[in-house]
């Protein structure tokens, strides 16, 4: 029996929509890279995507080529509606004459003594504006270093402002300063929280929404092996999960997640249009096969939501020897890191967004959950995306055994 493949059916469908969607713009190689995967490996799951589709076109149903035309036209109508919801979209025009108390006298104060000097002399300006000559004479002094350090701050704002939309708006000084310094850009965080604020330019935020876990009270509870500890010293030992909904039009998607606590990576997860037990256990199944099936012994810490203590998910936990932790009802502190993991998806990617296609909504979660495994900078490891944490410490293992 040939080994499994670490790839879901889920995560192949929601691969292929992504190229497709991209509508010849993207190669093959540059969403591969985005998701992880081999370009012969999208190859292939596109062209047989695509010849499952073409006897559908011929007995009635939507082809392989009115689909694409489709999700091309979907895709059309939201990159025109993205100006309305940029970060900024309301801000003042540059160059706006808006000024607090004084500023625009402090700031022109020198600009003014050298334009009248040859009328009035400086002593004299110096004497009706109330500064020294001393200090008018030192600004001249500096003018050459002032005016590289400008040019120098503006070659940094370019590149702040180029990875603030290359992430979507979502990055806040933190972020973005380890991303400069991920470059090789030497520079001080404060420097880029200053020029940031002074720029507007600014990170998402996201009010603290309420829980909608559904406990079922009757399910026997399994016990909290966490204890609120969301650390791990290596991988596949603590993983949590948990359910969020997302909004489309008068309807709902839900995603659930298998997060490793060790790397934060999310190496499991389902995106439907219902809560069945079905939604949690598809979750654990891509998780067990991205890991190689090699999960015997880890927690697995979630809520008491009723899914979670379902019969048919203690049953898939127990096949793959997954040991079952849960918080306690009510309390989200309990299951804090996945809480943190929504918060950031909702902040990132959903708020201020509106949805109306299943299809579309589908798709830029994966885009998102794909971004935020292999891209996004994570707090918690040290500004170093979940990838590269993987990495790092599958290395640090090898070389540890070869000595």
């Amino acid at each position: 029996m040939g080994r499994r493949s670490p790839y879901s059916e889920e995560f192949r469908k929601d691969a292929v929509a992504l190229y497709l969607a991209a509508a010849g713009k993207r190669t093959y190689a540059a969403v591969a890279a985005d998701l992880g995967i081999t370009a012969e490996s999208l190859r292939t799951w596109v062209r047989k995507d695509e010849a499952q589709a073409a006897p559908a076109g011929r007995d009635g149903s939507v082809s392989a080529a009115e689909e694409l035309a489709r999700l091309r036209a979907e895709n059309a109508r939201l990159l025109k509606a993205e100006p309305g919801v940029a970060a900024g979209a309301r801000d003042l025009a540059p160059g706006s004459c808006v000024f607090r108390p004084g500023g625009e006298v402090r700031s022109r104060r020198w600009a003014f003594i050298s334009d009248n000097r040859a009328g009035f002399g400086v002593k004299r300006i110096c004497q009706v504006l109330g500064v020294s000559r001393a200090g008018y004479y030192r600004h001249l002094a500096t003018e050459q270093a002032r005016a590289e350090r400008r040019a120098e701050e503006n070659r940094i704002v370019s590149e702040i402002r180029a990875i603030h939309a290359e992430h979507g708006g979502a990055y806040g000084a933190p972020r973005v300063h380890a991303e400069l310094r991920a470059r090789g850009r030497r520079i001080n965080r404060k420097r880029v929280t200053r020029l940031m604020r002074v720029n507007h330019i600014v990170g998402r935020h996201l009010r603290r929404q309420k829980r909608t876990t559904i406990a079922d009270r009757t399910a026997p509870p399994a016990p909290d092996l966490v204890m609120r500890d969301f650390t791990a010293a290596e991988l596949n030992t603590r993983w949590c999960g948990d359910i969020t909904s997302i909004a489309v039009g008068a309807t709902w998607l839900y995603l659930a997640t298998v997060i490793d606590i060790c790397s934060r990576r999310v190496v499991g997860w389902s995106i439907a249009d219902h809560m069945r037990t079905s939604l949690v256990t598809d979750a654990i199944e891509m998780a067990v096969a991205a890991r190689g099936d090699r999960v015997n012994g880890v927690v697995f810490h979630t809520d008491r939501g009723a899914q979670y203590g379902a019969a048919a998910f203690a049953e898939v936990c127990r096949r793959h020897g997954i040991r079952r932790s849960m918080g306690r009802v009510g309390s989200s502190y309990d299951n804090a890191l996945a809480e943190s993991f929504f918060q950031g998806l909702k902040r990132e990617l959903l708020h201020g967004r509106r949805w109306t296609s299943k299809a579309q909504t589908r798709l830029e979660l994966f885009r998102w959950l794909s971004y935020y495994n292999r891209r996004r900078r994570h707090s918690a490891l040290g500004y170093r995306t979940p990838a590269e944490c993987e990495q790092q410490l599958i290395t640090t293992r090898t070389l540890s055994l070869v000595a």
